[in-house]
């Protein structure tokens, strides 16, 4: 008995990685056509003919073959899965970035579902959930052994709806949040200006515009501020998504060489993406914060930039989700989510179940200033003191603006003020004529690394 019904599977594909694999040719399918194991193939029917005739309902031949299936993709990784009307609408919606629903990316671990993390401004981020939280009922109902698609599915719903989570978190007892459904629908990039000169770009999830949105949000920075000293890419709780769009960030920051790419068993799965000679965040400094909620496209992100010395990586350790899956479609309605392929970054690391450790580590911390001590005078509260005499001394109101600034960024994230530390030293460290030199910061930082 041969599988020869593997053209159908690979003939047309549309991923949420964004990958396309074009049909199989005869030699392909004869070369995979291999024999199935004749005494697995007769307990299969066995176990089936069982199950129709002793199960204490009565259940249908179709239902019974659609939970072989999904039971064959549920054992093999926590990322292949069986799709069915709905859910590959979800899919779909998943990469353009609007649906009905509380806003979160799951995945599966112990049976329960683990939050990977919420989507930036969701019910569920406004509602308090957090990364590494473990779902373990949806509207009292167990979810042990429910699939993370399943309870995706729950979670969704109509706009204006409540939820009931229960949801257990590290040195806490079960807690129940109820969270009403809003349309997720927002941008994937937004920026801001941390401090003059030094901007702020956040990427919440790699969708099919986010290149496009980079380049945009990077321009108005450029047109309203002139030249930066400095970026910070926030990466951070990063789900990742279409994997075209984390070509596209990269390729927004370097001019050459390779990105990312992708091997598997079939040779359609092996594809490299190449950078372009159109950089649009010029030779700014850049720093990347990443997590352990930052996976797939924001590691590829992460590890591109760094084996190109184009930025300091800093945070904790990354996902390590490293696989890549593409849709194959069965029927009109139906299809699989298969794990085709490894992605590698540019010096060939795989970060398959590894991450990406970052240059600087820098833990989640709450800081405070010490408040200033009422016995501490400087020269300028002495009354009658000379005046500093130099025409491009800042005055007291802009440097307090400054320090504002500065103190919400201390003390509302701490690895936001470390990056932004990191982009003030570089720019003290290089010579003022040649800072915006082109390479100069990737050369300083190897050998600061180094």
């Amino acid at each position: 008995m041969k599988i020869t019904t593997l053209t159908k599977l690979f003939s047309t594909t549309l991923v949420l990685t964004g990958l396309f694999l074009p049909a199989t040719t005869h030699a392909q399918e004869q070369e995979l056509a291999l024999p199935l194991p004749l005494e697995e193939v007769r307990m299969f029917t066995e176990a089936l003919e069982r199950i129709r005739m002793a199960y204490v309902e009565e259940i249908d031949d179709r239902t019974l073959l659609e939970n072989a299936i999904r039971g064959m993709l549920s054992g093999l990784d926590p990322h292949s899965a069986y799709m069915a009307g709905e859910d590959y609408d979800v899919l779909q919606e998943s990469t353009t970035g609007e649906f009905g629903g509380l806003g979160v990316e799951v995945g599966r671990e112990n049976g329960f579902i683990r939050i990977i993390s919420p989507i930036d401004d969701s019910p569920a981020d406004r509602a308090g959930i957090q990364p590494g939280d473990l779902i373990i009922e949806i509207d009292n109902k167990p979810l042990r052994e429910m699939l993370p698609e399943e309870a995706a599915q729950m979670m969704r719903g109509e706009p204006g709806t409540p939820v009931t989570i229960t949801v257990v978190r590290e040195g806490q007892e079960p807690f129940d949040l109820t969270i009403v459904r809003e349309v997720i629908s927002i941008a994937s990039v937004r920026s801001r200006m941390l401090e003059p000169g030094y901007a702020y770009l956040r990427i919440s999830q790699f969708r099919i515009g986010t290149a496009d949105e980079l380049e945009e949000e990077l321009s108005e920075l450029f047109e309203e501020h002139g030249e930066l000293k400095g970026m910070v890419l926030d990466l951070r709780n990063n789900p990742g998504g279409v994997l075209q769009a984390s070509v596209g960030v990269v390729d927004a920051f370097i001019s050459q060489g390779m990105i990312v790419s992708t091997r598997g068993r079939m040779d359609e799965t092996g594809m490299e993406f190449s950078a372009t000679s159109r950089t649009v965040g010029r030779e700014v400094p850049l720093v990347v914060l990443i997590n352990n909620g930052s996976a797939s496209a924001s590691e590829i992100v992460a590890g591109a930039l760094q084996d190109h010395g184009r930025a300091v990586i800093m945070g904790t350790q990354s996902f390590g989700k490293g696989s890549v899956q593409s849709v194959l479609p069965l029927d009109q309605n139906r299809a699989i989510k298969l794990t085709t392929s490894l992605y590698y970054t540019p010096s060939g690391r795989s970060i398959q179940a590894q991450g990406i450790k970052p240059d600087i580590e820098v833990d989640e911390a709450f800081v405070t200033r010490r408040s200033r001590n009422v016995a501490q005078y400087n020269e300028a509260d002495l009354a009658g003191h000379l005046e500093n005499g130099s025409e491009d001394a800042e005055s007291s109101d802009e440097m307090a603006a400054v320090l504002i600034s500065a103190e919400e960024v201390l003390v509302n994230d701490y690895p936001l003020n470390e990056a932004l530390n990191v982009l003030k030293g570089v720019n003290a460290f290089r010579p003022q004529q040649t800072r915006a030199a082109s390479g100069e910061f990737a050369q300083r930082l190897e050998q600061n690394l180094n």
